[in-house]
């Protein structure tokens, strides 16, 4: 449900419109990403649909994996109806270069752990290769290459 332009809300009914804790919102707003809004006499917060707007437009990129400056230059660049879209297409390379790295550590790491779950018996021994592994004294290995081409 979206609010009209002239309902004010406090937090919590920003919470649930927006898909954003209250904590959450209220961090936003210490980082500059969301505007300070107004208050009422008892000094509580309150939001209109623009900052609900805007809520949700973090949440969409906090779920993409955008970081908060990316976050930041985002809603900048939203904000801003003569931007330049190669500058939001930048962004969004980088974001998915960083993906791309991310997905090749996590199949690294489960390379090497399904190489060592072949490996372990899984039966009533005590001998684990699993946890001799885990527990030799090997330095951190280059994360510039597939473990499963350094390891043997």
């Amino acid at each position: 449900m979206v609010c009209s332009s002239a309902e004010r809300l406090n937090i919590g009914q920003a919470a649930a419109r927006s898909g954003v804790s209250a904590k959450m919102i209220r961090y936003y707003e210490s980082l500059g990403l969301l505007p300070k809004v107004g208050r009422t006499e008892s000094g509580y917060r309150q939001y209109g649909a623009a900052e609900v707007h805007t809520l949700r437009f973090i949440r969409r990129a906090r779920t993409l994996g955008f970081g908060m400056a990316e976050i930041a230059a985002l809603l900048q660049l939203w904000q801003d109806r003569e931007r330049a879209s190669k500058e939001v297409k930048r962004i969004a390379l980088e974001r998915i270069e960083d993906l791309e790295k991310k997905i090749g550590e996590m199949q690294a790491m489960k390379n090497t752990l399904e190489n060592l779950a072949l490996g372990c018996q899984g039966d009533d021994r005590p001998d684990c290769p699993i946890l001799d592994d885990l527990a030799s004294q090997r330095p951190e290995l280059p994360k510039s290459r597939p473990l499963d081409q350094i390891l043997p």
